[in-house]
């Protein structure tokens, strides 16, 4: 039995699903990252399953029991929100030890788990600091501490790295996904951010407008996009619309390369910028560099086909192309992926 089950959940705001009769099931132990742009439903349906907003119709489920009428205090979830919410007038044990004093327990029980708890988040020692002095680093440990603290069934996170720097995230979400995994903890988290969801997550649901659009494991979502939104939501450009008839998919670009099992019919179609392979002039689409885009391992080089969309390649340092350079491409069956569902009419 799921640990947490969704099942027709709807949130209406104005007559409008903003959640809509969404289906979800988390296991015990497992982390589910929930990605989708701002408006597609993602915290309402934190919100939900914490007990801060109603629904108009579905449920949420915890361990097998129907939450409607189950208070937020009474549903033994942990919340963490992006900006922290840390009292500012106490200090950092006083901020952890509050979920554990609500629930009854002693002063010395208290500053047992604080101690327990700042330690495993890499705080030890800080229980006496204000909350004012701490890093924005450091304000995220603390908030972590204060989730985990009453030793929830589930904790949820709502953008939780998302005031912090770049560099910081990326260490951070490491961080999480270790401790998590000492722990145990079953996580739903919700952010817009790809990388971070795909580095800390077991399995990732895309939504878009309130509903599901693809749910699955990172690597599942990531090789093979439900539709050209998810394509593109992931950050995928090379996205066109084509009639796939065979082994070959007639586009924009001329003909695409596809799998023997590829679905036929008109289809979107994605190359990933890996399957845009440059070669000379005469040998395959003619097409003008318009721009280069450094990404540290490899250069982003946008290509201009004539009359056609612009198309993303991947090339190494050495190879790419100068801004004005006149190329060919060819396309590679790997990289190319019939998407889901027909192309829109």
């Amino acid at each position: 039995m799921s640990l947490l089950s969704l099942d027709g959940a709807t949130v209406r705001f104005g007559g409008r699903a903003v959640l809509d009769a969404v289906g979800l099931e988390v296991a015990e132990h497992e982390i589910v990252c929930v990605l989708g742009p701002s408006g597609s439903g993602k915290s309402t349906m934190l919100r939900a399953v914490a007990g801060l907003q109603p629904l108009d119709a579905g449920r949420v489920a915890l361990d097998g029991r129907d939450q409607a009428g189950v208070p937020a205090h009474r549903r033994g979830v942990g919340l963490m929100f992006q900006d922290h919410q840390l009292f500012p007038q106490r200090d950092v044990g006083g901020n952890v030890a509050f979920g554990v004093r609500m629930r009854g327990a002693g002063k010395a029980e208290q500053a047992r788990r604080v101690a327990e708890l700042l330690d495993l988040v890499g705080l030890p020692g800080a229980a006496g600091r204000a909350v004012a002095s701490l890093s924005g680093g450091e304000q995220q440990r603390v908030a972590l501490a204060r989730a985990l603290a009453p030793r929830p069934r589930l904790l949820m996170l709502d953008e939780p790295l998302g005031q912090l720097d770049r560099s910081l995230r990326e260490r951070l979400v490491v961080e999480l996904r270790e401790l998590f995994g000492r722990l145990g903890t079953t996580v739903l988290a919700v952010t817009h951010d790809q990388g971070e969801a795909f580095a800390l997550a077991d399995r990732v649901v895309v939504m878009r407008d309130g509903r599901v659009a693809q749910s699955g494991t990172p690597l599942e979502v990531w090789q093979r996009p439900a539709d050209a939104f998810v394509a593109r939501f992931l950050g995928f450009d090379n996205v066109v619309e084509g009639t796939v008839a065979g082994v070959a998919a007639d586009t924009p670009w001329g003909k695409l390369p596809v799998g023997e099992d590829a679905a036929q019919g008109t289809r979107s179609l994605l190359v990933r910028p890996a399957g845009v392979r440059l070669v000379a002039p005469d040998e395959g689409l003619r097409c003008t560099v318009a721009a280069r885009t450094f990404r540290g391992t490899h250069v982003a080089v946008a290509l201009q086909p004539p009359d056609a969309p612009r198309l993303e390649a991947a090339c190494a340092l050495r190879d790419a192309p100068a801004v004005g350079d006149v190329v060919g491409v060819r396309f590679e069956a790997a990289e190319t992926v019939v998407l889901g569902g027909a192309a829109p009419a």
